[in-house]
């Protein structure tokens, strides 16, 4: 299996990594995990030379962590890396911290986690941590040998990241890496600064929960008239593999093909060429083509009679449907006055009569206010 040496060590983590998030269940309804089906999953990656096996507190309704205690007591402890992770939003009261690191060491059946996270640092997290003084405390159990590596997993934006990195020396950190969200959620600036410190990253959603695998028509062709026999899901993942300074890049596998099909092409990974990397650019623009409106913001459409601002519906609309990030999307949204939002567009077809683009404008309106509705119902 393909690896990278972690910086300071002779240990090598393997380029990919079995995330365990999304292992196979007993039903669609349960998150019940197969155990059987599950444990064949990391037979099947340990003897590919899968190393590095990612698990969290909260997955599986708790229940990931007990699965690899069962799954991988099999195998040598120095053998594997295992990755766990700390929730701020269960934190309620100081105790709660030691109560739930004592209580995954227990349900993973370990002395130690190799690589430990806070988990899904965000602004608002960052205070949850420093309140309960979590920083510290990991550092202790780092000093005892409990942890071997200390970062944290990050959904936000640069600037907040720069914050994250000036409060001590991370070992390592997790992010949400993709070749659509490299621009769409600045995964590029996150990852820079992350480089630019020698900081080992560890890359998740890859695949962008499976989206990348599928994709629409006109991505999809151009990447099979480049390579015919080559899976889409490949592309995603040779991607995030091929960017320098990233350790490990998680996979949430949960088929034996998936895992047969990641296994190989880690293996005998090859990082992109630069002629690939061009089919990969031009599959990304027809893929976010497909998923956005295409409104140039000439502005031609403007003004409404009714006062919606009908390009800036259009530019947080396409940026929301890239990069799914609800509460940015609802608070810009919500921060607009009542006329310049879609709710108020009257149907009256004066804008689509004006677009260069032939956008439906109306019925676009229509298609975000249902959506804004949606978001605000959840």
């Amino acid at each position: 299996m393909f690896s990278r040496g972690y910086r300071g060590t002779t240990a090598k983590p393997s380029l990919l990594g079995f995330g365990c998030m999304r292992l196979p269940r007993v039903s669609e309804e349960s998150q019940e995990i197969d155990f059987e089906k599950a444990e064949r999953l990391i037979d099947e990656a340990y003897a590919a030379g899968v190393n590095y096996y990612d698990t969290a507190y909260v997955y599986h309704d708790g229940k990931s962590e007990g699965f690899l205690k069962r799954a991988l007591a099999k195998y040598p402890r120095e053998s594997y890396f295992l990755a766990d992770k700390m929730p701020s939003w269960h934190l309620k009261m100081p105790g709660d911290v030691e109560r739930i690191f004592e209580e995954q060491l227990k349900r993973c059946g370990v002395d130690y986690f190799d690589f430990y996270l806070c988990h899904s640092i965000t602004a608002k997290s960052l205070e949850t941590f420093e309140k309960f003084d979590v920083f510290t405390y990991l550092e202790h159990q780092k000093e005892k040998g409990r942890i071997r590596r200390l970062g944290f997993s990050f959904h936000d934006t640069p600037e907040v990241l720069e914050k994250v990195l000036s409060l001590r020396d991370w070992d390592f950190a997790q992010i949400q890496l993709n070749y659509i969200d490299w621009l769409a959620q600045d995964a590029k600036g996150q990852y820079t600064l992350l480089q630019n410190a020698g900081i080992p990253v560890v890359v998740m959603e890859p695949v962008r929960g499976g989206a990348l695998a599928t994709l629409c028509p006109e991505a999809a062709a151009c990447f099979k008239q480049a390579e015919p026999d080559r899976s889409l899901a490949s592309w995603a993942l040779r991607f995030a593999g091929s960017l320098p300074g990233v350790m490990t890049v998680l996979s949430g596998m949960n088929t034996l093909e998936q895992v047969r099909e990641n296994t190989a092409l880690f293996t005998a990974f090859t990082p992109l060429s630069d002629e690939e990397q061009k089919t990969l650019e031009k599959a990304a623009e027809l893929y976010k083509a497909h998923l956005t409106i295409p409104c140039t913001g000439c502005r031609y459409c403007m003004d409404c009679p009714s006062g919606v601002e009908i390009p800036k519906m259009f530019a947080l609309y396409n940026d929301y449907t890239l990069s799914q990030r609800e509460g940015v999307y609802l608070k810009a949204y919500e921060a607009l006055p009542e006329t310049q939002r879609a709710a108020s567009c009257v149907q009256c077809g004066r804008c689509a009569e004006r677009c260069p683009q032939h956008i439906q404008i109306p019925e676009k309106m229509q298609e975000i206010k249902a959506c804004i509705e949606k978001l605000q119902a959840d």
